[in-house]
């Protein structure tokens, strides 16, 4: 079904404001602002719902951004609080603490990190950054989380990192519903279509994932796609990577399955 862009903007400010009225009254909403469409958007549809002053963008790069310019662009052109903290001490002290036991890194077989951790450490990072700024303003904050349904639907997102937070306003929204709200609400137009990237492993997204968003967009709208073996991979990634959206699995004892 397609949406109504502009609907579904005004819907999701009404949620947001109905979600702060029930489980935030009086707090701040805090985002990761990577100067990508998910953050960006995110992040101004929090400013028409809150108002920019009740926003806080956090940008974190890692030691060094090539894009961060993107980010502070963002935090112009929403009004919104910005405020620029570098995780790369907090990554290396995190890197050298795990290289540096030697025991740990002869039973991985390793001789330093793996390309997962190198990759995932950082996002994990960020959220923890994320909470704690939360955690620093009066009257407490609610960190907003920026995964959108295509991302989530191939599990395309760090598990504890990007795919934690509060509340989450694009996550039944597909990729080109997410910049259509974009447009619709004048954000610069090199942030709403920049072509997505982790930041962290060289690659663009669609590269890494091996098919476009608009093909993933297609296939999940209409369950058609052109080619079998891009279905395949997306069924494939869309399986094992269901943990992701799913409760964490908690023993029941028999006693209370019962009652």
């Amino acid at each position: 079904m397609l949406r109504d862009p502009e609907k579904t903007k005004n819907e999701i400010v009404a949620w947001i404001k109905e979600y702060f009225e029930e489980n935030g009254k009086g707090c701040k909403a805090v985002i990761g602002v990577s100067g990508g469409k998910d953050s960006s958007i995110a992040a101004a549809l929090c400013a028409e719902a809150l108002g920019p002053e009740n926003v806080i963008g956090v940008m974190m790069p890692n030691s060094v951004q090539s894009d961060i310019s993107d980010s502070r662009k963002l935090v112009e052109a929403t009004g919104i609080v910005g405020f620029e903290l570098n995780i790369g001490g907090a990554y290396k002290a995190m890197e050298a603490m795990i290289t540096g036991n030697k025991d740990l890194l002869e039973y991985c077989g390793r001789d330093g990190l793996s390309r997962d951790t190198e990759i995932n450490l950082p996002p994990r990072l960020r959220m923890a950054t994320l909470y704690a700024v939360g955690q620093m303003l009066p009257g407490g904050a609610r960190v907003v989380n920026t995964c959108n349904a295509s991302e989530d639907y191939v599990g395309y997102s760090t598990k504890f990192g990007d795919c934690a937070g509060d509340f989450s306003p694009l996550s039944h929204l597909l990729v080109h519903e997410v910049r259509q709200i974009g447009d619709l609400m004048g954000l610069p137009r090199e942030l709403v279509h920049k072509t997505p990237s982790d930041g962290l492993s060289g690659q663009d997204d669609e590269q890494k994932l091996g098919f476009t968003y608009a093909a993933l967009d297609e296939y999940i709208l209409t369950g058609r796609i052109d080619d079998q073996a891009t279905k395949e991979k997306i069924d494939r990634l869309h399986r094992i990577n269901l943990h992701k959206l799913e409760p964490m699995p908690a023993f029941v004892p028999a006693e209370d399955a019962r009652e």
